[in-house]
């Protein structure tokens, strides 16, 4: 079946087996691969994207389910037009995972940066309780998540959403 998503602000189109996923389809048609396929069963939030500005899960998404919506994963945050504080660098979340040694490994981080960045234009102003119940489907096995909520309260700080 013929599917187009926009995909970063750039449309992209594609004839997709049906049963395709949307993870697989941005890792293999749109060729951004920082959307990671952690557990195939939705448990770790690896593969969180922004479908229509809502963060999702897009191993529980079938391509065709996005058809004609807006996706935006980890690689199109860097420099959004009119996405505050980036100015053609980094967005606030990203950069505030970075100053605050929000990642280890790094496998789950594009889930952790996207789930964050949808909490934060939810509650722009979260408690660090409120971080925590946000980022309760997204798992990391190597930080223990202080650096990372440290990440998302730094980047509320500063306006991040």
């Amino acid at each position: 079946m013929k599917v187009e998503i926009t995909v970063n602000g750039e449309p992209v189109a594609a004839d997709v087996e049906d049963r395709m996923l949307l993870v697989h389809y941005l890792r293999d048609v749109a060729g951004l691969t920082a959307t990671n396929v952690g557990c195939d069963t939705t448990s770790c939030g690896a593969c969180t994207v922004l479908l229509d500005g809502e963060s999702v899960k897009s191993c529980t998404l079938l391509a065709a389910q996005a058809d004609g919506q807006q996706v935006t994963t980890v690689e199109g945050l860097a420099g959004q037009a009119g996405a505050p504080g980036t100015a053609g660098g980094l967005h606030p979340v990203q950069r505030a995972f970075h100053e605050q040694h929000g990642l280890q490994c790094g496998f789950c981080t594009p889930g952790m940066v996207m789930a964050i960045v949808s909490l934060l234009r939810e509650n722009p102003h979260p408690t660090e309780e409120q971080v925590r119940s946000g980022l309760e489907g997204n798992l990391c096995r190597c930080t223990g998540y202080h650096n990372i909520i440290r990440a998302a309260l730094a980047a509320a700080a500063e306006g991040g959403n």
